[in-house]
């Protein structure tokens, strides 16, 4: 175990992450300090206080590694150093001892799946059929007319397969085209990849987000993908102008041997205690079922994300009690990483037209429901999506879709700190996407000096949780829809709430379960002094009640 990851408190609790919550950061957009437009590794580091502040528990910093930035940084082409325009190890190491010192743990984003086709390894593999790396990646013969070896697609537009004319044959890339795909069937590719994830251990890190974890494995004989009936199609994964969304992706992902590597990797996490990782499940149709596969105690990882919460459609009381529902039947023992906004999906403040009473009754929900927590940098402001010119777009999805999709630049405009200046405070040159003109007027600067701010509201609602142990890591029972109201109550140790959100644009009434229940002022919220008959309440629109048992 490295000095830097000593440094946080011994008695530290080692299941931290059940019930934790995590601050998104996307380093290219969150602090600038070299003055060249591009956020960086010192910039994190001079922004942590910032980050304690919320009360969160870690830290995800999305892919700072040397790349060529194809996919800004999910093109590995060295998983061992960062990118000069990030910083260097030493920045990293400090910042890594910085956060420890203010009780927050690092974990950082491992891409897997894919390399950039600059990484040493593929230039490598592509140079001949015979050479030591041949097989570490998914290489496959013609058909004899000539095209691809099966009809896989690629969730950035058209065939999963590119013609390499080194080697006459295709390799799979399920991103982009300078993205291969890895071959976790050759057990020197998963031995190379644990070892990359030792260093970062041996660094200090407290664990790993894990990059599309159910498509490290494709199918060895590389059948075809059956195709999905348009009723079953959406667009959790890929915009719905994309073809990807025809096919039932039976082959190209999902395959039963990622368990046996998902072992592999939890027992390597079991030797440095107190780290853990969570996976995003990029599947449309199995997603819960894949989240229930890998957080297997002991099995795979801590905890697993899926794009139930991070889809466009509503998320309405009746959406919330299905997605719990379908959980408790495919994954009745996992625990799942709740997200409502991210860097590759709409800000949900615009993706469900939000007005600020209901950012605040969907930020309190995420807070109560049972799993954990991420949330992503300025989501505690209300930033909303940000429009983006075609001209100063830098998403390769967006330019490949556009303008029946914009693509994912509107979400990681920059951070805005001040709104003094253009850029927000974020730098003192043309940052690499335009500062949104709509956001300086949410900057933290100007939240930080008013109390009803909706940043002090996150403040509240976070230190709400990390105090109860029933909202962290309870149980979760008696959910209920009824027509916009949802409700339920998480318990532990006698400890016992009753959560209650009205999701719509008309008064509810309410009437709280048996027992005597007190509000708890100080997070917002309706106090249920205004009784009807039998003890019952009246929830405004986007209006919720928190009360605990006495």
């Amino acid at each position: 175990m490295s000095a830097i990851a000593s440094q946080l408190s011994p008695d530290a609790d080692l299941d931290w992450w059940r019930g934790g919550v995590i601050y998104q950061v996307y380093p290219r957009s969150f602090q600038d300090t070299s003055g060249d437009g591009i956020g960086d590794l010192n910039g994190i580091t001079e922004r942590l206080p910032y980050i304690a502040s919320l009360g969160v528990d870690a830290i995800w910093i999305s892919p700072f590694f040397t790349s060529p930035m194809r996919d800004f940084g999910y093109d590995v082409s060295d998983y061992r150093d960062v990118d000069p325009m990030f910083g260097t190890l030493a920045d990293f190491d400090r910042l890594v001892a910085a956060a420890h010192r203010l009780g927050l743990r690092i974990m950082i984003d491992l891409v897997l799946s894919h390399s950039s086709d600059q990484h040493c390894w593929f230039q490598e593999s592509r140079s001949s059929r015979t050479n030591a790396k041949a097989d570490w990646y998914v290489w496959a013969d013609a058909k004899p007319d000539g095209t691809p070896p099966n009809n896989w697609l690629s969730i950035f537009g058209g065939t999963a397969w590119h013609w390499d004319p080194r080697r006459m044959q295709y390799f799979l890339h399920n991103f982009l085209t300078t993205q291969p795909d890895l071959n976790f069937h050759s057990a020197e590719v998963q031995d190379a990849l644990l070892d990359v994830a030792r260093f970062w251990l041996d660094r200090g890190v407290d664990g790993f987000r894990l990059d599309v974890i159910n498509f490290y494995f494709a199918d060895r004989h590389l059948r075809d993908n059956p195709p999905l009936p348009p009723e079953k199609r959406n667009a959790q994964i890929a915009p719905a102008v994309n073809p990807y969304n025809y096919q039932e992706h039976l082959h190209s992902k999902n395959q039963p041997e990622n368990l046996v590597f998902l072992k592999r990797f939890r027992d390597l996490l079991d030797e440095y205690p107190g780290t853990a990782a969570v996976g995003e499940v990029g599947d449309a149709q199995y997603g819960m079922e894949l989240l229930g596969q890998y957080t297997r105690k002991g099995q795979g990882v801590q905890m697993c994300y899926a794009f139930d919460f991070l889809s466009g459609s509503g998320l309405t009381a009746r959406r919330v009690t299905e997605v719990f529902r379908h959980m408790e039947a495919a994954a009745p023992e996992g625990w799942a990483c709740w997200a409502l906004s991210n860097h590759d999906v709409t800000r949900h403040v615009s993706r469900w037209n939000l007005d600020e009473q209901g950012a605040r009754c969907y930020a309190t929900l995420l807070q109560c429901l049972r799993g954990s927590v991420c949330l992503y940098q300025g989501e505690e402001l209300g930033l909303t999506e940000a429009r983006v010119a075609y001209e100063d777009l830098r998403d390769p999805y967006g330019i490949e879709f556009w303008p029946e999709y914009v693509g994912r630049d509107g979400c990681r405009t920059p951070m805005v700190w001040e709104a003094s200046n253009v850029n927000g405070g974020f730098s003192t040159a043309r940052p690499w996407l335009p500062t949104a003109a709509e956001h300086l007027g949410r900057a933290v600067g100007l939240q930080e000096a008013r109390d009803d701010a909706l940043l002090h509201h996150y403040r509240r609602i976070i230190a709400l949780r990390n105090g109860s142990p029933a909202l962290r890591q309870g149980a979760q029972t008696d959910m209920q829809a009824e027509g916009d109201l949802l409700h339920f109550v998480r318990e532990l140790d006698g400890e016992r709430w009753f959560c209650a959100f009205n999701l719509g644009s008309e008064t509810a009434s309410l009437h709280p379960p048996d027992g005597i229940w007190a509000f708890m002022p100080g997070v917002g919220g309706t106090d249920p002094g205004r009784v009807l008959g039998g003890g019952g309440m009246r929830l405004g629109p986007w209006h919720y009640t928190l009360l605990k048992s006495m």
